[in-house]
């Protein structure tokens, strides 16, 4: 067994995601309450007692809504860098000293097999991250809640199997929206999030034949759907003169209020 996961929720509405081997299984943010993240791991045939430990994106509440009243639950640790972990400590409450764990953005961890990079990313927080897991040959990466694809991001996500990637809003649909315009152009900013656009010319950039499947993700419930998502991005990479129907590659869908199915990276 390889690397498998799958994406519980995804959205401002809270975001959690499950990535496992055969050696561990590690929660990715837990911006819904404990109970709910008990509901989506049960959905998913699991427990919070096979969780090795939590890694935290970002302080902000749809990633770490029921963080603290989880890892306590469990006596997980939690992995987060020193400005995450000075902007959201007060919010989760109190833990033991041995649940406080400092991974610096760039960092690494491994779980038998399982190797884990954070590499910085571009968000109206103290010091956000996204995360790629390796298990061999096997890469999945995940980016989302960033205004922009650096070439640092381009560089940590790339040669990836599958992707877990921001497609946040459709561009005019937010400017037509029912948001104050402040708030519209926090998004569109390099410190908001990824328009579909956005994330379609990324795409174009990374795909090379060993990426499999992408999964758009932290969808705007507002300001996006996920058909208009996938036709936007599919655009942009054809725009681009990059043909993903030369080789197996799927646009794959999350949600806001179910887990996706498990995908185990080796899959053909």
């Amino acid at each position: 067994m390889g690397i498998q996961f799958t994406v519980l929720s995804s959205g401002s509405t809270g975001n959690a995601t499950i990535v496992q081997n055969k050696d561990a299984t590690i929660l990715i943010d837990a911006g819904l309450s404990a109970r709910r993240i008990g509901e989506l791991l049960q959905e998913r045939d699991l427990t919070g007692e096979q969780i090795h430990g939590i890694l935290i994106t970002h302080e902000h509440s749809d990633h770490i809504k029921g963080l603290g009243a989880v890892a306590r639950k469990y006596e997980l640790p939690i992995y987060a860098n020193e400005k995450t972990w000075g902007a959201m400590e007060r919010s989760i409450g109190k833990l033991s000293p041995e649940q406080k764990q400092i991974m610096q953005t760039g960092d690494h961890l491994t779980f038998g097999s399982m190797r884990i990079e954070s590499f910085g990313i571009s968000h109206d927080a103290a010091e956000p991250v996204g995360y790629f897991f390796t298990d061999g040959d096997e890469k999945l990466s995940l980016a989302t809640d960033l205004g922009y694809v650096s070439d640092k991001v381009m560089q940590s996500i790339s040669g990836s199997d599958v992707l877990v990637l921001e497609a946040n809003h459709d561009v005019e649909m937010l400017r037509m929206g029912r948001y104050p315009w402040n708030t519209k152009r926090r998004i569109l900013s390099d410190i908001g999030h990824l328009s579909n656009d956005a994330a379609g010319e990324a795409l174009s950039e990374l795909l090379t034949r060993k990426t499999k499947r992408t999964y758009l993700a932290h969808l705007s419930r507002d300001h996006n759907m996920m058909e208009l998502a996938k036709l936007t991005v599919r655009d942009a990479m054809e725009s681009r003169g990059c043909f993903y129907k030369d080789h197996e590659f799927k646009l794959c869908e999350t949600y806001y209020d179910r887990p996706t199915p498990w995908d185990t990276i080796s899959d053909k």
